[in-house]
Order: structure tokens, then sequence, then C-alpha cells
């Protein structure tokens, strides 16, 4: 059995390889061979995430056609990367990328730090705010006085209150997107959500198809699930998704389900434009893929003369293709661990009978608190207090990282809440190790991919701004500093990340 779960074919990889003309070299860097450029251009590829790992590469012949250069270089190239333990090749199945044994691996997700160690510790890990006050206060006193006549019954509602999954199903109804009470259940966060998606449509075994980069608390439930990840690299900069790749992927992968977030994407922010929703829905049905589509971002954009695009699902307002998941705990607040799902009714029906050996119902009192905000115009406010902080934290933190460490590139997103940062060459997780050493935390880009991608990287969220702001680049700036007395690079040598 083959062991690539994606491939690459010649004319991609080798646009992409040339993509990297563009980068220069050090002062005084010699000019290496065709094979050794051409092997570290692809190993690069696959640190960065560009080329997923466990993707099939295009035979020499073919490779060699499209970068005109001798079959003889692409060879010597290939073997340099086996050597290096970047490709995996057997007879009869071809070669594909793989990451050294050793290399930084994605082991878990993102915990948030206890409250109680946040005075000696800047926590950049989780990118969650705090409630957007009065409203959360104001919020749970209406939903205590709306509480009595559920006092009176067994509080259990596996589908949600049915006041919220009306209310939820009106506001769908609202976007453009015909939606019934039948068509939601609430759940506990989008977590909840995507757990009990994943266990009724995915076995063990089975493909998940994700974006590389994704969120990294979702790769690794569906991880624990027993799921084989896919990856998908997105597109370059903040453009959204490669359709290419993606409709590469669900044909020759065949994925059960494909996990996307198409607004403000975590980490990089991305927003995909219309035509790419309406071709991946397209795809996915195409494929028989079931594609969740986790709208926890979508109103949190971040400039006023955004154009937010239509929902993914407004493709598929039956829901028999995209199953869509939202979520309180990122527009509003993270404590508020209230999420739902949009799909189709017998989709809804079969989540809700399996819900009776997880959690039995999401608890009655934050549902009513949510409900209340949607029903007194309390979340629009509330939001858009959440869009004026996160604004400001992130203009901050980007000027602060802009000086401190200039060296460190980004494109700076026009919503959600998280900055993905190219590190100048220093290895992420080499860089979280010392980040901790100097009163820092931040998450390393592996924890994002899949099987060691984005040792380059690191995530930056909206959830400081002003003079901690300030302080956190300081301290990432050290944090580097140690890296680069260390020697430290992407666990290779020094300057790793130089093709």
């Amino acid at each position: 059995m083959a062991q690539w779960t994606s491939a690459v074919g010649a004319a991609q990889l080798a646009r992409l390889l040339n993509s990297q003309q563009d980068r220069p070299a050090g002062p005084g860097t010699r000019r290496p061979p065709a094979y050794r450029a051409l092997a570290d251009g692809v190993r690069l590829l696959v640190l960065e995430g560009r080329v997923p790992v466990a993707a099939r590469l295009p035979a020499e012949r073919e490779l060699a056609l499209s970068l005109s250069v001798s079959r003889t270089t692409v060879a010597a190239a290939y073997e340099a990367l086996r050597s290096e333990g970047f490709l995996e090749s057997r007879r009869g199945a071809g070669s594909w990328t793989a990451v050294p044994a050793g290399n930084p691996l994605p082991a878990r997700g993102l915990e948030p730090l206890p409250p109680e160690t946040l005075g000696s510790m800047i926590d950049l890990g989780c990118a969650a705010l705090p409630a957007p006050e009065p409203w959360l206060t104001r919020a749970v006193q209406g939903a205590l006085e709306e509480l009595p006549p559920y006092a009176h019954t067994h509080g259990d509602y596996p589908a949600g209150l049915p006041a919220l999954r009306s209310m939820i199903a009106e506001r769908y109804t609202a976007r453009g997107i015909p939606t019934m009470p039948e068509q939601i259940m609430v759940t506990t966060g989008a977590m909840g959500a995507i757990d009990a998606i994943c266990h009724l449509f995915a076995g063990r075994g089975e493909r998940i198809a994700v974006e590389s980069p994704s969120y990294a608390n979702i790769l690794q439930l569906m991880r624990e699930a027993g799921a084989r990840l896919v990856p998908v690299a997105m597109a370059e900069g903040l453009s959204g998704w490669d359709m290419d790749r993606w409709r590469q992927v669900l044909r020759d992968a065949a994925p059960r389900i494909a996990y996307v977030v198409a607004d403000f994407h975590n980490p990089t922010g991305a927003l995909a434009d219309e035509d790419q929703r309406r071709r991946l829905v397209d795809a996915a049905r195409s494929a028989g893929t079931v594609l969740i589509a986790d709208e926890t971002m979508s109103e949190l954009w971040l400039d006023p003369d955004v154009r937010m695009p239509r929902a993914v699902c407004a493709f598929d307002p039956a829901g028999s293709t995209v199953i869509t998941v939202g979520s309180a705990s990122k527009a509003f607040w993270a404590g508020m661990r209230i999420g739902w799902v949009r799909a189709a009714p017998d989709v809804i029906r079969s989540l809700v009978a399996a819900r009776a050996y997880a959690d039995l119902g999401t608890p009655v009192l934050e549902q009513l608190a949510v409900n209340w905000l949607f029903g007194t115009g309390g979340w629009e406010q509330a939001v858009e207090v959440r869009r004026e902080q996160a604004r400001e934290n992130r203009d901050e933190i980007v000027a602060a990282v802009r000086r401190e460490l200039p060296g460190w590139e980004f494109e700076v997103p026009r919503g959600g809440l998280t900055l993905w940062v190219r590190t100048g060459g220093l290895s992420g997780s080499r860089l979280a190790e010392a980040g901790e050493r100097v009163g820092v935390r931040v998450p390393s880009g592996p924890r994002f991919g899949v099987d060691g991608a984005f040792e380059g990287y690191v995530r930056l969220p909206f959830t400081v701004g002003g003079a901690v702001a300030e302080e956190a680049a300081v301290r990432l700036a050290a944090a580097a500093r140690i890296v680069e007395d260390g020697g430290v690079g992407t666990g290779e040598s020094p300057r790793t990340f130089v093709a």
C-alpha cells in the first residue's frame, strides 16, 4: 500500500520552486550545485507546509522536463532528500515527502495558561479575549430571569433549547440562507460540534482533508479520533484556498470529511473569496466529501471596508454537503461554551441520537444567555466592542513586532484574531522553548501543521495591546537572540531556511 495521501504535479512543483527565486541569498553566499539547490528548494517547501508531508512527488523525468534540467540533476536531488529524511521511496509506489526522525512534531493542541500564572508570563498561546462587558453580565442576568420554567424540567435538551434553535435558524435565514430549527443543533462550543461530526462521519483510519496550516486543537482532536489527516496547502499570502490543490486532493485521496475555515482562517487570517467557496462546495459534492465549514471567526472583520463573501453553506442551503459550525467563543467570550451545527435535518437527527452516549446536552443557563443576546441586539453591540479591541491589539502587536524583529515576515489580516509570522529562518519550536525562559508563551508553527511542517513560523494572537504588546515583542526578540546565539535553526544548522 502506498504511503502517500496526496500528490504534487510536475508543473505545480516547478511553479512553487520558481517562486523561491525572488528570495535573496545572504551576502557572500556561493551558488550551490543545481541538484543541491533543487533539494534545498523542495525541503524548504515541505518545512513551510507549501508542499504537504506524505505528498507524492512527480517522476524524475516529468520534473526534469518542467524545470528544464537534466534527469540526473533531479535524481541526485531526490537522493539527497532521501538521505536527509525528507523523501521516502518504494519501487512501484513512487517517492513521497517526509520529515526526518527527530524533527519537532505537533504533539498536542493549545491549552490556556492558568490565570494565576499570567503575572509572570505573557500568554500568546490562546487566541481569546476577555469578556465584552457589560454584555456578559447583562446576558447572564437576562438568562436568570428566563430560567424558572426550565428549572421544572429535567434540563437535558440534546438538540438544544427550542428557543435558541429557532433564533439561530432565523439568523441564517436573515443572511439569505433559508433555515429551519430542525437544521440546528446546539453544542458545547465549536470543539464539541466538530468532535460530534467526526465521530458520526469518520471512523478510525478515515481520511480527513485539512487546510495546511490549520487550527491546532482541531488537528489534535482529529488525531486522537484516529483520523488520517490529508493536508492541503493554502494559497500564497492571504488569498484563501488553492483550488487546484483542493480539487486534486478531493479527487485522489477521496477524504470522508474536509475541514475548512473560510472566514479569517486560523492561523493565517486568510479570507476565502466567494468563487473559491462555490468551487470548493462543488468539488466536495462531486467527490462525496462532507465539508465542515467553521464560521467561528465570521463576524470578526476588523477593517470597516471589508466586504464579507456569502457563507459557504449559501452554496448548499439544504445542508447535504456542507455542515456549518458556529460558536459564541471567539466573537463573544471563550467562557461562553455555546456552539451550534447547521446541517440537513437527517444529519441533525443522527448527531442528536449519538449525543445520548456523549454529553447529553449543553448547559441551559448559557443557552439562555446567548438567546438573550441574540434577541435583544446585545450580540451585535458586544461583537462591535470585540472588533474594536481586536483591531487595536492587532495594530499594536504588528507595530511592536516590526520594531523589535524587523527580519520577521507576515501579512496583516483584515479580520480574525491571529497573525501568522515567518521567523526569519529560526526554528519556531526553539523559539517557543526560549520564550518560556524569558516570560513569553508562543505556539510554534508545527502545532498548526501535519507531520512537522511550518517549523519556520509562530502564531501571534491579537490578545494583548499597549505596553503588554510592546513587552511581548521585546521578550520575543530576546528569545530569538537565545536561539541565534545557540546556533539553533530548524534542526540541521543555523540559517536552515536559506535555499
